[in-house]
């Protein structure tokens, strides 16, 4: 493979330019900037509300977790989802899946959280808008 020339499914050799290929990598990486910038300000806007953050951006060999925030008793998974769009069902059943798996093992390796009270959240957040916090988006057994 050479950058800007590869063969199509159907055998025919297709060209793109060089810098067709950067505008591809330059938004995957600003959409990155953004996903994070949106955690930052759920982070933030959680802290606002009392909780104090566990962990950010767990990364597990069976899923994710963008935050882990705690108050009192309860310890919340949340996930943020950065889009301009409000729409609460940004979530597939595979990846509410994932996230519970990634929150069992969490809990399997954190003892002292296994007597908490545990819920799965949802924060939206989105350009020129509060972030939306949907609490117990959904259910370990969904």
């Amino acid at each position: 493979f050479t950058p800007g020339h590869w063969k199509s499914p159907d055998g025919a050799n297709e060209h793109a330019s060089v810098s067709t290929l950067d505008q591809g990598r330059d938004r995957r990486q600003q959409a990155e900037r953004y996903g994070r910038a949106g955690e930052s300000l759920a982070a933030l806007y959680l802290r606002l509300k009392g909780y104090r953050i566990v962990a950010r951006d767990l990364r597990t060999p069976v899923g994710e977790i963008d935050l882990i925030v705690q108050r009192g008793n309860l310890i919340a998974f949340v996930e943020v989802k950065t889009r301009s769009a409000d729409a609460a069902d940004v979530l597939t059943t595979a990846q509410r899946r994932r996230i519970v798996r990634a929150a069992e093992l969490f809990l399997a390796h954190r003892p002292e959280f296994q007597a908490s009270d545990i819920r799965f959240d949802l924060i939206l957040v989105g350009r020129s808008r509060w972030p939306q916090h949907l609490r117990a988006a959904f259910r370990a057994d969904d």
